[in-house]
């Protein structure tokens, strides 16, 4: 029995972890000094063809803008980088084999009736689905029109109806993304 609660546990403990976890990578080109950038702007063509709502635009922006200011950025009308989005989805669907449990309904188990008991039993397969969807943020050197830098993170997105969660959840992934900026090691011209 307690290592049934236990398994409940665990697997209760990986879906919250998975389901709050950003996933991230980045990708950069080794050959641009990073340490010459220091303004930036947001480039509004890249960022309208982006498949969000207006509302989550702005606040992956105001999210993007907290993030450059921490790193010593300034916004520009001549600006070194621009900053653009895209943002990808999926819906993934899980299925759990080995749902065994406790409930009332037919299957095997103890109790007298085959169809109402009480105990354990095996209830078949589960299936969840959820969204998961992709941030990208993509820098690119102003002057040569060419993408530095990209950052991807990956996760849940789940249906929030909470303002409040929503934005620190785009928060979250922005925050998580742009740690990975600069580059270790390529911030000096390497």
């Amino acid at each position: 029995m307690k290592s049934i609660r236990y398994l409940l546990l665990l697997t209760g403990t990986a879906l919250f972890m998975s389901c709050s976890t950003v996933r991230v990578i980045s990708d950069y080109d080794t050959n641009t000094n990073f340490n010459q950038y220091r303004s930036y702007a947001f480039y509004k063509t890249g960022i309208d063809k982006a498949q969000i709502s207006d509302l989550d635009k702005k606040r992956i922006l105001k999210a993007i803008e907290t993030e450059m200011g921490s790193k010593g950025f300034v916004k520009s009308e001549n600006p070194d980088l621009l900053v653009s989005i895209f943002t990808t989805e999926k819906e993934r669907v899980d299925v759990y084999n080995n749902n065994f449990g406790w409930g009332w309904g037919p299957g095997w188990g103890w109790g007298w009736n085959p169809w109402f008991w009480g105990g354990p039993g095996w209830y078949g397969p589960s299936v969840s689905t959820r969204t998961e969807g992709a941030l990208y943020i993509d820098l690119i050197d102003s002057e040569r029109k060419e993408l530095v830098w990209q950052g991807r993170g990956t996760g849940t997105l789940g249906n929030m109806q909470d303002i409040q969660k929503k934005e620190a959840r785009i928060r979250e992934f922005v925050s998580k993304i742009m740690e990975k900026y600069p580059p270790q090691g390529m911030g000096s011209g390497q």
